[in-house]
């Protein structure tokens, strides 16, 4: 069943719905409220207005709401194993203590965390106690699971492998809280974007951090995402392909870039075998003489600025506004790590 938010909490507003089973990312600048729509939800903070899952939710005390919720910290019982932190959520429904230690075996393993079973949580590091508390989490077979930001606090050698789990364990209806857009790309569907306490923007995720109109989400995204039809290497898109590092599968794609990673050249300097001399991040003017230019990322555009100029646009990979129909122009993308394939493409400037 859809979950279905609508809650207000002192200056803060939110209203958005969660497909079944689907994941929503809730993104925004610090401050923005947040953690604040995740309290709401769960119960922890006193809210007005709606928050329906099978059954209107906002006044049932949070115990009863059936809404597992991890944060940035793992707050595992101290005096308790492994296996009885995770079994601690079927007992607190009920569930009789063999059956709830099965239960919590069987999430162990499936989250490859059962070689720490009779261990205490201060004999496991960060992102270890991060996996037993998803594993808590989960073996109480929540109906909503509220994730707030939690690879935050864990070292990077152990973010991918928990996203990695989340990404394949979790199949219940939830939302994450987070400011890291692997999370976003990865793991959800869809997104919402918060500035103020407001929602300012959502949609899919691919399309809102492909075509932002939100400053936040323009911010995070950094990068060109350019949708496609996968071809190994390459992405092919209309009458133009991308080459970049060799991906398995077939069927839809996205090329993503920095606009950094940007050099564009006019056509005349592709004529002839001779060599093109502009950089990374420089303009070849007309003479053939490099031009230092710096290209920014602005919404789903990349903004070319040479000297005091400054042109901007949003279609192809590069684009630049004029008021006349121009060639076409040749655009070479190297991928941001520099020892992979660079990514190739010719662009018409249209009118």
């Amino acid at each position: 069943m859809t979950l279905e938010i609508d809650v207000t909490v002192r200056d803060i507003h939110a209203a958005f719905t969660v497909e079944d089973g689907s994941t929503t990312a809730l993104l925004g600048p610090n401050g923005a409220g947040k953690s604040t729509i995740l309290g709401a939800i769960a119960g922890t903070l006193a809210a007005t207005g709606s928050v329906r899952l099978h059954r209107e939710l906002i006044d049932v005390p949070p115990h009863r709401r059936r809404i597992g919720l991890l944060g940035q910290r793992a707050l595992l019982f101290p005096h308790l194993s492994v296996l009885d932190n995770v079994a601690f959520g079927p007992r607190s429904h009920g569930v009789r203590r063999r059956a709830a230690h099965r239960s919590a075996q069987s999430w162990l393993e499936r989250l490859d965390a059962a070689a720490w079973a009779e261990r205490r949580p201060h004999q496991l590091s960060g992102g270890q106690q991060q996996r037993v508390a998803l594993a808590r989490a989960l073996a109480a077979e929540p109906d909503l699971l509220l994730l707030d930001e939690p690879f935050s606090a864990i070292d990077a050698a152990a973010v991918d492998d928990l996203r990695e789990l989340v990404r394949r364990e979790v199949t219940t209806t939830c939302i994450l809280v987070t400011h890291d857009l692997a999370d976003a790309l990865t793991l959800t569907e869809n997104v919402v974007i918060l500035e103020e306490g407001r929602i300012v923007e959502d949609g899919p995720t691919t399309d809102v951090l492909r075509r932002p109109r939100s400053r936040f989400a323009a911010q995070l995204a950094g990068v060109n995402l350019v949708p496609g039809t996968l071809d190994d290497a390459r992405i092919i898109v209309g009458d133009a392909s991308i080459t970049g590092r060799p991906c398995e599968g077939a069927g839809q794609g996205v090329a993503v870039f920095a606009p950094r990673s940007v050099a564009v050249f006019p056509p005349e300097q592709l004529a002839g075998d001779g060599p093109l001399r502009a950089r990374r991040g420089q303009w070849c003017a007309g003479d053939g003489t490099p031009r230092r230019a710096r290209l920014d990322h602005c919404g789903s555009h990349a903004r070319r600025r040479v000297g005091s100029g400054t042109r901007c646009g949003s279609a192809g990979l590069v684009h630049r506004q004029s008021p006349r129909g121009g060639p076409s122009s040749h655009v070479n993308v190297p991928h941001v790590n520099d020892s992979s394939p660079g990514i190739n493409a010719d662009v018409t400037w249209p009118p």
